[in-house]
């Protein structure tokens, strides 16, 4: 990797946490990190000048990355979630560790042009074809790995556990048939050795622990998941609730809903975040914020995939996360005012969650969420803020194109938030290294020729 870059950038406009933007901010980086942050209402020599908005490093809390091989193939095939499951496992059935680093590559290349400089990559294509072992059994995960090191953004590789097919309405967990046999390590205990086991090289990369849902990993199972992340001071991510035949299948198969099953096997902590969450009940919601999870909304594929509307509402702002999971498009900025937009579609009510507490949810407390924990009282994140001590990671957003054109600065967030596309970004620093220059990747400049090259051949 390069080399981070040390110098001094004044910021036109800089988003400092709260609900509006800081006019004239002067950030300096050393060693990869913002040695200090500063309000300065001129320029001082020597310093770039960033125009328009500069906000902190955005987190893609969710992300399956071969699911990128789908997007523009699967959206107006109507069916459901569950049909549109047999196409992704066709994907899966496809990939080997050569093939997934180049596609994911450059999936984090598009992230990274996106802003993104942190992702959390939902893992669970384990094994080969077939479920036979690799010399390495994690040299899926390695690849993960070293796709996020070439791309230039950090990874958080959440290293699924995935035991059953399913789960029916009389708490029948079948095996797994066919491209799920790559998903599966035998049991809890096979899984944590081989987590255990996977060392991931660079300093970018870290380890955490998911449980794929409560039809994958039976309820007698998830408290040893559970105590794995616990002991290793993991981030615990799961699948909850995304669809009401889950919830309905939980309910005849146990008598209580996923997210009790998650609160009584003690999977429900502040390190779990829930991915979707969309159909909670009142004592769900209650059982959420009383541990102080995270809820990560992924609202693109859950409008893609008919999921439902979530409680958005009901849920403390700062519990919330964003990601973009299939990746039918790459864009925090869609889905941070898709989590609002939903929110005024099932509340008839606007304004629920204004532009600073989305962004939060797309900085911040992503990165949080993923285990990048760190600032005052390790209450913060060791990055996604714009803060002495942080790493320094920065998006630069001009006010001047066609979409942001007329905006107020005053009010850039609103404006990026609720107009803005991942098109606008113009510069991405991850770890004190230029990721993106001019709305170029510094390092894949041919990002989109490598998506076009290695998905075609998925799919021939």
């Amino acid at each position: 990797m390069t080399a981070p870059v040390t110098g001094r950038h004044w910021c036109e406009w800089a988003w400092l946490g709260g609900d509006a933007p800081t006019r004239g901010v002067l950030l300096d980086v050393a060693d990869g990190r913002f040695a200090s942050v500063a309000e300065a209402a001129v320029p001082p020599e020597g310093a770039e000048v960033l125009s328009g908005l500069t906000l902190p490093g955005l987190a893609n809390a969710h992300s399956h990355a071969f699911h990128r091989a789908l997007r523009g193939r699967t959206h107006a095939d109507g069916g459901s979630f569950w049909t549109w499951r047999e196409g992704m496992y066709r994907v899966a059935e496809r990939l080997d560790p050569d093939s997934y680093l180049r596609l994911a590559r450059a999936v984090y290349a598009e992230m990274a042009l996106a802003g993104v400089t942190c992702v959390g990559e939902f893992h669970y294509l384990h094994h080969a074809a077939g479920g036979a072992r690799y010399a390495d059994p994690n040299a899926m995960g390695h690849a993960l790995v070293e796709a996020a090191a070439q791309a230039g953004v950090r990874i958080t590789l959440l290293d699924v556990c995935y035991l059953s097919g399913g789960l029916d309405e009389h708490g029948s967990h079948p095996p797994l048939t066919g491209p799920q046999r790559r998903f599966g390590d035998g049991d809890v205990a096979g899984w944590a050795d081989r987590v255990a086991a996977f060392t991931p090289e660079g300093e970018h990369a870290r380890v955490g622990a998911a449980a794929h849902s409560v039809r994958a990993v039976p309820a007698e199972d998830l408290p040893g998941v559970a105590a794995f992340a616990d002991a290793h001071r993991m981030p615990l991510h799961v699948h909850v609730s995304e669809q009401p035949a889950e919830n309905a299948a939980c309910l005849a198969a146990y008598g209580r809903t996923p997210t009790r099953v998650l609160a009584d096997a003690g999977a429900l902590s502040d390190r779990t975040t829930l991915v979707h969450a969309t159909h909670l009940t009142d004592a769900d919601v209650a059982a959420v914020r009383g541990a102080g999870a995270t809820v990560c909304l992924c609202p693109t594929t859950e409008r893609d995939l008919a999921d439902g509307l979530p409680r958005t509402g009901d849920l403390a702002p700062d519990r919330l996360s964003l990601g973009t999971d299939q990746h039918a498009q790459t864009d925090l900025f869609a889905e941070a005012r898709g989590v609002e937009l939903h929110e005024r579609l099932r509340t008839h009510r606007r304004g629920t969650l204004g532009g600073g507490a989305l962004l939060r949810a797309a900085s911040t407390h992503g990165h949080r969420s993923l285990g990048w924990a760190g600032g005052p009282e390790r209450g913060g994140a060791d990055a996604g803020e714009l803060r002495a001590g942080a790493r320094a990671d920065l998006v630069n957003v001009p006010l001047d194109g066609v979409r942001l054109a007329g905006a107020d600065p005053a009010r850039a967030t609103d404006a990026v938030v609720f107009a803005a596309t991942a098109a606008d970004v113009r510069h991405v620093m991850a770890d004190g290294r230029w990721t993106v220059r001019d709305g170029v990747h510094t390092r894949l400049p041919d990002a989109a020729h490598d998506l076009d090259t290695v998905i075609k051949e998925l799919h021939t």
